[in-house]
């Protein structure tokens, strides 16, 4: 069927639809935890085609929701009983990450070639919400990861798209925290199985699916951080030309695979941070590992469609759990963006959206 919709639908899918071999989809998150048990919760997000145009969505409590299907009809529809702080992309309806007033985060990442929804029937749509809608349907609802698993029995998610052909745009997969200290990954398989995993690494990035991303870091059990020691081959005794040969083999490339052992690695090497602040200082750290330059996405022959952007690495976010504190950088604006959720009020009527960058290189120039 051909389908027609809102014209944010259509930018998405226009880009959903765009080639992967021309353009990044990488997603990188971490958790890292306190001596105190505070949760700092922070991920990348990656396009390398062009801009999504990402906005800060600040959404009240009582606001009336309603997934818009891919037949451009309505689907399941509720009413907010939390506010919660997001960030957009490509339509300010399609939240990517974000936290509410009571602490739940939740956050979409990339699963193209993994993620397989449940078909589309025009014919039951009552519960039926889009995949791009998820992330906003748990904030808006839900107060704790126990929660978001119980209510999800009595929706059925679809993808967002569906083009004249009858195939599907990709979809994502899910990461779910709570103040509780839990953590999940939902995917969904096999045209609708519906997957729910603990998160005991604190890392998720991108495909293949969860439990291979987590057993294949048992090929890299050899890494240590530091320098190695000195060993004798034959008779010539080799040393180490400095810091970092204890973990040469770590994989340094933009794959979903290569990114999830890289932050594992980098996450669980870092010592231990006693404050929430110590936390997302270090979280931000982590992740400039991750800030992919743009154009090494594009292979010789498609280098003349590199977009004029300053990143593939469009933004970053880090949470405070406890404190419901959400920190940003931009791919033009590298200074530290803090936003409390407690300083916003969540009994306005409409959702605030404010531009998350400005769309020019920001400097600020040191005053002597």
């Amino acid at each position: 069927m051909l389908v027609r919709f809102l014209s944010g639908h259509l930018l998405l899918a226009l880009l959903l639809t765009i080639p992967s071999y021309r353009t990044v989809h990488a997603c990188t998150g971490i958790t890292i935890t306190t001596e105190s048990n505070a949760n700092i919760h922070a991920r990348t997000i990656e396009w390398g085609e062009s801009n999504l145009n990402s906005k800060l969505i600040l959404a009240p409590r009582d606001y009336q929701y309603t997934s818009t299907l891919p037949n451009g009809k309505n689907g399941l529809s509720w009413k907010s009983k939390y506010g919660f702080a997001g960030i957009s992309v490509s339509d300010d309806r399609f939240i990517a990450e974000g936290v509410n007033e009571e602490g739940l985060t939740a956050g979409l990442f990339y699963f193209k070639g993994y993620g397989s929804l449940a078909k589309f029937d025009p014919k039951k749509t009552r519960n039926n919400i889009t995949d791009m809608d998820f992330v906003r349907w748990m904030l808006s609802q839900f107060k704790t990861v126990k929660d978001v698993k119980s209510a999800m029995a009595n929706i059925k998610i679809v993808h967002v798209f569906i083009d004249a052909k009858g195939n599907p745009s990709p979809t994502a997969h899910w990461r779910v925290t709570d103040n509780t200290g839990a953590s999940i990954v939902i995917e969904i398989i096999n045209h609708g199985q519906v997957h729910i995993y603990d998160n005991e690494v604190g890392v998720l990035t991108n495909s293949p699916d969860f439990p291979w991303q987590v057993t294949n870091l048992n090929n890299y059990i050899h890494l240590d951080p530091g320098s190695a020691a000195p060993k004798k081959i034959g008779q010539y005794l080799a040393n180490s030309f400095g810091v970092g040969s204890a973990f040469a083999g770590l994989p340094g490339d933009i794959s979903p695979p290569s990114r999830f052992v890289r932050a594992s690695f980098y996450l669980h090497t870092a010592p231990p941070m006693k404050t929430s602040k110590d936390a997302v200082s270090q979280a931000f750290h982590i992740l400039n590992n991750f800030d992919i330059p743009l154009g090494s996405e594009f292979g010789p022959h498609h280098r003349q469609h590199i977009p004029n952007l300053p990143s593939a690495t469009q933004w970053t976010s880090v949470i405070d759990q406890q404190k419901k504190v959400l920190y940003f950088t931009t791919m033009n604006d590298s200074r530290i963006k803090e936003l409390d959720l407690d300083l916003v009020n969540f009994k306005q009527k409409t959702e605030t959206k404010l531009p998350l960058d400005n769309g020019h290189f920001t400097v600020e120039k040191v005053n002597l």
